[in-house]
């Protein structure tokens, strides 16, 4: 280094920092600058981050609150937006920190970790409810928000003692939250999700507080974990009740509870399993596990408890597909109306199709209803006239089955 400075951080990683960060793209916090302003001094900006970060005289802005309305429409979850030059500087604590800690993670632990999925925590678990009979599903209340400063700092050091690293750390989490109005709240628990450092640090804990230890007391009982959500499998209800007050009584050692109407113990009802429960179905990573009407390999239908996407989730999606007035850009081609829907829709496809796809056809086929629209208004010819319309998109999707993402899922309009 051709700077002395009494942490040595290298420049190439702040610049790798920047270049994920560049990646991710994100909004703007408290400074109101975007990835292209900051863009506009870079050299100069990304040196003022190294300098700072190596003389350990970098300070946080506060992060900038935002609300977003939780599931079922039940209040709002506050999210906690840093700065573009924040968000690079934790980076570069998270490209150091991550690889010291990513191989002692627990194998069935799968948020936010490179080479983990949501689909592989998905599949696992549908495989485990096939095996186990009942499922402990656990739902932390306010983990975020709840998080204790010292014990998150306390497991952070039983994988390192870097200086700086833990200085950085200690300020994020104490990092105050500006609000809408411009206020400043302080914090003094919590670790505000919408940091890049967050997802780790909540790993790093929960490893310690939960994977750990399930392991060592409950070696025989499998789980999934993504970040706060849980599913525990057991072999009785009776198994499944002691286990959950295990988990409760561990968790208060850690400032933490479980949430005591969403956190539910569920029968995994299918063709082979008698009797019934008070509750046979449960959320996980927006999918709806439940028990479904399948066919196996002879054609010979069945029920199987299964996942396929949630009624929140498909709701979502149409609110979604209602909020892009599609029937109303009659100023647009239908090349543009594709052009603009078709990221997302094959975002939904990818990742909701991956279970029971045809659980994702109404939502999907939502499309096909507003084009119809659009075409009536678009066109003097269809105006008032919907079975025409139809006629001409189905046309249309004949022609050109690969124009929108969900015709290449086979959901064409049907004619007239």
């Amino acid at each position: 280094m051709s700077e002395t400075k009494p942490f040595d951080i290298s420049k190439i990683i702040v610049w790798e920092a920047y270049e994920k960060v560049r990646t991710n793209n994100g909004a703007a916090g408290v400074d109101g600058k975007t990835i292209d302003d900051f863009e506009k001094s870079l050299k100069k900006n990304l040196y003022k981050i190294w300098n700072r970060m190596s003389s350990g005289t970098y300070f946080p802005p506060a992060v900038r609150g935002v609300e977003i309305p939780k599931d079922h429409g039940k209040g709002v979850r506050m999210l906690g937006v840093p700065t573009v030059a924040d968000r690079i500087a934790q980076t570069v604590v998270k490209m150091y920190l991550e690889p010291l800690v990513e191989p002692k993670f627990h194998q069935d632990s799968y948020g936010y970790r490179p080479g983990k999925s949501q689909h592989q925590a998905l599949s696992e678990a549908r495989k485990r409810c096939w095996k186990y009979d009942w499922v402990l599903d656990l739902d932390i209340s306010k983990f975020f928000d709840n998080l204790d400063h010292e014990l998150v700092l306390d497991a952070v050091k039983k994988h390192t003692d870097c200086k700086w690293i833990l200085l950085y750390i200690e300020r994020w989490l104490k990092a105050p939250m500006q609000m809408k109005d411009g206020t400043l709240v302080a914090r003094d628990r919590g670790s505000p999700q919408g940091s890049a450092i967050s997802p780790l640090l909540s790993n790093i804990f929960m490893h310690h507080v939960f994977d750990e230890w399930m392991q060592t007391e409950f070696a025989s009982i499998p789980f999934e974990r993504y970040a706060d959500d849980g599913l525990v499998h057991c072999v009785s209800e009776k198994q499944a009740k002691y286990v959950r007050e295990a988990i409760t009584m561990r968790l208060a050692r850690y400032k933490l509870e479980l949430h005591p109407e969403k956190t539910r113990i569920v029968y995994c009802k299918d063709a082979n399993r008698k009797g019934s429960a008070e509750h046979e179905r449960f959320d996980f990573l927006g999918f709806t596990f439940r028990p479904r009407m399948s066919i196996n390999k002879m054609e010979k239908r069945f029920v199987s408890f299964s996942p396929a996407t949630s009624d929140n989730a498909a709701k979502k999606i149409r609110e979604t597909i209602r909020k892009w007035h599609l029937h109303l850009r009659s100023d647009k081609s239908l090349n543009d109306l594709a052009h603009s829907s078709n990221d997302e829709v094959r975002g939904w496809i990818n990742y909701y199709g991956h279970f029971y796809k045809s659980a994702l056809y109404p939502s999907l086929k939502k499309l096909n209803e507003y084009l119809v629209r659009w075409a009536m208004r678009k066109y003097k010819k269809l105006k008032r006239h919907p079975t025409r319309a139809r006629s001409w998109l189905a046309q249309v999707a004949q022609r050109e089955p690969t124009l929108f993402a969900h015709w290449k899922f086979g959901l064409l309009p049907p004619a007239g």
